[in-house]
């Protein structure tokens, strides 16, 4: 147990100053990109600074697998060269028995990283998100509530918010829509319902529509007019449309199954959102799985210079767990597997793999 309790500190040490590592230099260098990038938006060095500290909880995370093969690789070496792994399997401990603590601390890293560093990393890339489209002039024109679908469109006479059941899956065609224009003082100066709204270039056509004019001293509803059709002008885009969805990352965990029910509401596809929502329920295993790659190559006592290239091999099979996974989850998105397959299949391949090479090299 006192031996257990050793590899898992000295594997969640390795693991943070690895981690502390990664985070000043992607800190610097994500501070000249940001000022690169809005040179010419004015932005005070204030605001810099709140973009990058915003931005790099999103860019650990991202390589929090790299970060996890790098710590193992870190430790099993410093084991295998005070041969301390040595004087271990002399007591009588296998080096798969001494592989427990630090799989234990990777999975516990994982589920951290999912349970807390997740909402975490939502949460600050959504704010980035906005306070750099505040910066560039742009922002997000649509979102999916309970109460279905709304949108949110401009022009120099007002603003209109537009509110539907369901649509299409690229959100050009609403179903039982409502559109409500306000004037340039925020008053409301007319509503229109109709049965379905298509988007198409510069307006939206609206079939079997009621309006709606709020004029003072007048009876809306006696004033009210039935069209068989009616453009409204629009300003919107079907790329704005999809581009509003924003990314799956940027919704937390615990809010995706939520969050993907409302997308089934509203007639959108929530595959990309599904097959997320797996990765990152499976991240904790592969983060295992880097564990097991790194001790796979690097447990064994080294001599000479085949420490170089055992740390090599182990990095290159990384990157092409790493690439497969990726793989599979772009797979996922497009419906060419199904979600739980591209998700969950990579993390255990590769802990296959590294459990047989880490036997044959154990056991021959």
């Amino acid at each position: 147990m006192i031996l257990h309790r050793y590899f898992a500190r000295r594997f969640l040490m390795t693991f943070l100053g690895v981690l502390g590592v990664f985070f000043v230099i992607m800190m610097f260098l994500d501070i000249v990109e940001q000022m690169r990038r809005y040179a010419t938006a004015d932005a005070n060095i204030f605001e810099i600074l709140t973009l990058t500290l915003l931005n790099i909880p999103a860019g650990v995370y991202q390589i929090m697998p790299l970060i996890m093969i790098l710590a193992a690789i870190a430790l099993f070496l410093g084991l295998a060269r005070s041969s301390e792994m040595v004087v271990t399997r002399a007591a009588g401990r296998s080096a798969l028995r001494a592989l427990v603590a630090p799989l234990f601390v990777a999975l516990m890293i994982g589920v951290v990283a999912v349970a807390v560093g997740n909402p975490i990393v939502a949460s600050t890339s959504k704010e980035y998100e906005l306070r750099s489209g505040a910066l560039r002039g742009n922002s997000s024109v649509l979102s999916v509530g309970s109460s279905g679908l709304w949108l949110r469109q401009g022009t120099d006479a007002g603003q209109t918010v537009i509110q539907a059941q369901s649509a299409n899956l690229d959100g050009t065609v609403l179903t039982e829509v409502s559109f409500f224009r306000f004037g340039p003082d925020g008053t409301p100066t007319q509503r229109v319902n109709a049965k379905t709204a298509e988007l198409v270039p510069g307006a939206w056509a609206l079939t079997d529509a009621k309006q709606w004019v709020f004029d003072t001293g007048v009876n809306a509803e006696a004033a009210a007019m039935q069209h068989p059709s009616l453009n409204i002008v629009s300003t919107l885009t079907p790329d704005q449309i999809r581009d509003s969805f924003g990314t799956p990352s940027s919704i937390p965990i615990w809010e995706l199954p939520a969050f993907i029910e409302r997308l089934h509401a509203a007639g959108f596809s929530a595959q990309r959102h599904l097959v997320w929502f797996h990765t990152e329920l499976a991240l904790p295993f592969f983060l295992v799985a880097m564990v097991m790659i790194g001790a796979a190559f690097t447990l064994r006592h080294q001599r000479g210079g085949r420490t170089g290239m055992m740390v090599m091999f182990a990095i290159l099979l990384a990157f092409v767990i790493y690439f497969i996974r990726n793989f599979a989850q772009v797979l996922g998105e497009n419906g060419q597997l199904p979600a739980l397959l591209a998700a969950w299949a990579p993390p255990f391949a590769a802990i296959g793999i590294a459990l047989g090479i880490l036997l044959h090299n154990e056991d021959g």
